[in-house]
């Protein structure tokens, strides 16, 4: 840890009802394993490297007694582009782990189409353009339609088009995709890069609620058509795309859906705010349905991959 810088931030509110406050007790002595800069508002004690996204929360007054989890996280806080599982029985695999400069190698090597890359600059200048899709989670969705042969494919949340456009790009000229999209001024950016892509025609867009939407599709007999859907919209909402998506995908098709890591929040058990509980429990419901094969990709902000049994 002798290289690693770490902040301490104390958070207001981060407190559990049966943990006392320790701030007030708390000296830079405490913290002599590691350099550190720190500041006491109150409440626990927030550790975060000045570079890389870890984070975690303690409530020991001593580093060196600590017992939490995080004493083991900020060991592997460091800024190095590996990273080994806490777990023993992993058999101290290294992974990678996607730093700031690994990762602009990563998207150096996404082949992004001129009219994504468009989109993409448009979207990046809105309010909530974090909600776009990254290149490189756009990319593997469009190898994954590539891989099925999907002709029929369905998006819940389009937001300025830019994944529904990557999908629809790779799609015959019969195909169709159905976009589930609410915001009517997201989406009239998404449709005037449709017509510029020349794919119009293979996107059915669907202003309203997805949930009516989907119910639609179900009612009008198109149940078992589909080959993929990506879900990436209001994520307490999740469970509830899943089961109608499950009854509109055929036999072999996928389902993928996003923001299943949210950022790292889901890992953090003293995080439970409603869409972190929500995205949390959907994923283990995930892991115990039998309907399903999964796999949970590190990509973006986490995505996992259903194929219906």
């Amino acid at each position: 840890m002798a290289n690693s810088s770490i902040n301490l931030v104390l958070h207001q509110g981060s407190m559990l009802p049966h943990e006392l406050p320790v701030a007030a007790v708390l000296g830079p002595s405490c913290f002599h394993s590691f350099s550190s800069t720190w500041a006491i508002t109150n409440g626990a004690i927030h550790v975060s490297p000045r570079r890389g996204n870890c984070s975690a929360t303690c409530y020991c007054s001593s580093f060196r007694k600590c017992t939490c989890k995080w004493k083991r996280l900020v060991r592997s806080c460091s800024t190095s582009e590996f990273v080994i599982a806490g777990d023993e029985n992993y058999g101290n695999k290294q992974v990678v782990s996607l730093t700031p400069r690994l990762y602009d190698y990563v998207l150096k090597n996404v082949r992004e189409p001129e009219i994504l890359r468009q989109l993409r600059q448009e979207t990046a200048s809105m309010r909530g353009s974090q909600m776009q899709v990254s290149p490189d989670q756009a990319q593997l969705l469009t190898m994954l339609v590539q891989i099925l042969g999907a002709e029929r494919c369905i998006e819940v949340g389009v937001y300025t088009g830019y994944s529904s456009l990557a999908i629809a790009l790779v799609l015959p000229d019969s195909g169709h995709l159905v976009a589930c999209e609410r915001d009517a001024k997201s989406l009239e950016v998404a449709k005037k890069y449709y017509q510029l892509a020349g794919v119009s025609h293979k996107v059915d867009v669907k202003l309203g609620l997805a949930m009516d939407s989907l119910e639609s599709l179900i009612l009008n007999g198109e149940a078992g058509s589909y080959d993929f859907a990506f879900i990436d919209a209001e994520k307490r909402m999740n469970e509830k795309y899943f089961e109608l998506l499950l009854q509109l995908v055929k036999v072999g098709g996928l389902i993928v859906i996003d923001n299943v890591l949210w950022h790292g929040k889901v890992a953090d058990q003293l995080v439970y705010d409603p869409k972190t509980l929500s995205i949390r429990n959907f994923n283990q419901k995930l892991m115990e349905d039998e309907r399903v094969d999964i796999t949970m990709v590190p990509i973006g902000d986490g995505m996992t991959i259903c194929r219906k049994r």
